[in-house]
């Protein structure tokens, strides 16, 4: 008999180091046991940090949506041990991180449990996970309405931007001196 699969929506968020690539890399890693199959994957955004310390780098943001034979407990492991593999240090609350992965929703589950509260307790006042998740499911709901009518209500929707793949706008010129890119 063949396992079970679950849907899973699961948000990945960096503000430290090469920020793209870790997001790349950690997508591959999320989805290299075969107890876990790529559905879909947002772009990316990017946007300033929603709560922790003041001046923090900015963050690169996406959601996956994923089909998972792991129970809701193991996903979570093994979503930290990708955190992990990413030198995720777990200090201040909601400071910089090199990577942060959450599980939005795993299938219709709803639990209270500290560990791993589902729906994720704050996904709804989160442009920065409900737009990208639009992007990716634009019928999808969490709590009975609309991710993209929920996104465009949050508070740091007018925050968001897309990412354009490059880590800053800024090149060097032949001669060494640095130069803004124009738009």
């Amino acid at each position: 008999m063949s396992p079970s699969f679950t849907r899973a929506v699961i948000a990945l968020g960096s503000n430290l180091g090469e920020r793209n690539d870790t997001l790349t890399v950690a997508v591959a890693d999320l989805v290299d046991p075969p107890e876990v199959r790529l559905l879909a994957i947002s772009p990316i955004v990017q946007t300033k940090a929603v709560g922790g310390p003041a001046d923090q780098p900015d963050f690169l943001n996406m959601v996956i949506a994923v089909e998972t034979s792991l129970t809701a407990p193991e996903l979570l492991r093994h979503c930290q041990a990708v955190e992990g593999q990413h030198l995720r240090v777990r200090g201040v609350r909601w400071g910089p991180r090199t990577l942060d992965v959450d599980i939005i929703t795993y299938g219709d589950a709803v639990s209270s449990d500290p560990a791993l509260t589902l729906p994720h307790p704050r996904a709804a006042e989160r442009a920065f996970v409900l737009y990208p998740w639009s992007l990716i499911d634009p019928s999808a709901e969490l709590n009975g309405e609309k991710v993209g009518d929920l996104a465009a209500r949050a508070a740091d929707f007018a925050g968001l931007a897309p990412f354009d793949g490059f880590e800053d706008n800024r090149f060097e010129d032949r001669s060494g001196a640095a130069g803004a890119v124009e738009p």
